[in-house]
């Protein structure tokens, strides 16, 4: 599905990533672990396309398509999503305005006509029930007011709505207590399918309890410098890092 060679990357003319290489096959949730400036978070950033971070080696392919050829939205629109640390407020938009305006971009990119209003309501009600979304929730302005557990929640309410290939969750169970960890990973993990994979940012090994990872990464210095399966997220959560730097 997502496939990443030798990827270098700078943000202000300070190189970040240093050759990334990485394979996501359909089915697989994959883990991103590493100190603070390790670079995970830039390399989500570059798979979604932020300006700016800028590319300067390696190529990205996502099912068979340059993935660095096109813009942020076509990206989206091919079935890429990602989950921010820090979730957004927009203002005077409501939820559910812009999730229709979201959803009905993606179908003109498909061919595909508007959805109807009803729908897209009976769309709505079914997905913020899968993920536990207060309904009140979907009638005010996207996050404002939102407590920290209710924005991470709206992600997932996003990432059901938009039904993405890939999806990147980054540093999602940031700020979360147990609770609110739980339910949030409880909704992911009501998304996945065999044909759709996932990306998963953290510092914690307490995230994988929930949502059972099949490949540990670590990161260092803008490099994966250790893969593994899930007991090596337990071995950074009881040793650190420093390990690695032998």
């Amino acid at each position: 599905m997502l496939e990443i060679k030798n990827i270098h990357a700078s943000v202000e003319g300070k190189e970040i990533l240093k050759g990334i290489n990485l394979s996501v096959k359909a089915g697989e949730v994959h883990v991103l672990m590493g100190p603070n400036g390790s670079g995970k978070s830039t390399l989500s950033n570059v798979i979604v396309g932020n300006p700016q971070y800028t590319v300067t080696a390696g190529t990205i392919t996502f099912n068979g398509k340059d993935l660095l050829a096109m813009p942020p939205e076509d990206r989206s629109h091919e079935g890429i999503f990602m989950s921010y640390q820090q979730p957004v407020e927009i203002p005077g938009v409501s939820m559910n305005n812009f999730m229709r305006a979201a959803v009905n971009a993606k179908r003109k990119y498909q061919g595909l006509p508007p959805i109807s209003g009803g729908d897209f309501l009976k769309m709505v009600k079914e997905k913020r029930e899968l993920v536990g979304l207060d309904a009140g929730l979907t009638r005010r302005s996207v996050n404002e007011g939102f407590s920290g557990g209710e924005k991470k929640r709206n992600e997932i309410f996003q990432m059901a709505m938009l039904e993405p290939l890939l999806t990147i969750l980054d540093e999602t169970d940031s700020g979360l207590d147990v609770d609110a960890l739980r339910i949030v990973a409880e909704g992911f993990n009501k998304l996945r399918t065999p044909d759709t994979a996932a990306i998963c940012i953290t510092h914690y090994q307490r995230m994988l309890d929930y949502i059972r990872p099949d490949i540990v990464h670590v990161m260092l210095d803008g490099r994966i410098v250790r893969t593994g399966g899930p007991d090596l997220a337990y071995r950074i959560e009881s040793e650190g890092f420093d390990w690695l730097k032998e």
